[in-house]
């Protein structure tokens, strides 16, 4: 483990490094072009220093609290890649270096990290997909994306796939946040549609 100090300079936290990943589909898989918008999928990411890394903590609730102003970053980031595009479904992520527990990524991914995102967004109703585990830098994560409303529409399941080379480093949690601007290219599974939404409980 590290043993150099990490002098905070995002509230509590140390924030070593800011990531920013998009990609814009403009046709699918056999060339059909998209049946409407293209689909631009955007994520945001954070590798912190790990306030708990080397040892057991039993008590998590102050990283908990403060994971909040996380969140409002990660929102405004959000909305500034975006540009003014409406954003419609979003999933959350995390890396844990090897010297953390993969609870101490779990810490900083509840809801009091989530709701200023789902501000950010212009309100959501529906639980956010999350994923996470430990790893080394330049470790793949899967980021499961759902409608933001509705977890239920199924033309918004996705998973987007994201890396960071040199990140999570041994003593860090590498954060990220994933958001999509539509469902999938040509999605014809049936269910309840985004247009739909209106009155439905978005946590079914």
């Amino acid at each position: 483990m590290n043993d150099t100090p990490r002098p905070a300079n995002f509230g509590p936290f140390h924030i070593r490094k800011w990531f920013l990943q998009v990609d814009e589909t403009l046709a699918g898989e056999f060339g059909r072009p998209a049946d409407g918008a293209p689909l631009c999928r955007i994520v945001v990411a954070a590798a912190l220093h790990n306030p708990c890394a080397g040892r057991y903590v039993q008590d998590l609730s102050e990283w908990v609290q403060a994971s909040a102003m996380l969140g409002t970053e990660f929102g405004r980031r959000i909305r500034q890649s975006a540009n003014g595009v409406e954003v419609q479904s979003y999933g959350k992520s995390c890396i844990v270096g090897t010297d953390g527990e993969y609870e101490h990524g779990n810490m900083l991914l509840t809801t009091t990290f989530a709701e200023p995102l789902r501000d950010a967004v212009g309100g959501a109703k529906a639980w956010i997909p999350s994923s996470g585990k430990r790893g080394a830098p330049g470790t793949a994560i899967d980021i499961p994306l759902a409608h933001k409303d509705a977890l239920y529409v199924r033309s918004h399941y996705d998973t987007l796939t994201a890396c960071f080379a040199d990140a999570p480093a041994p003593d860090e949690i590498l954060l990220a946040f994933a958001v999509a601007t539509r469902g999938r290219l040509h999605a014809r599974l049936g269910g309840i549609k985004a247009g739909e939404i209106e009155g439905k409980d978005g946590l079914r």
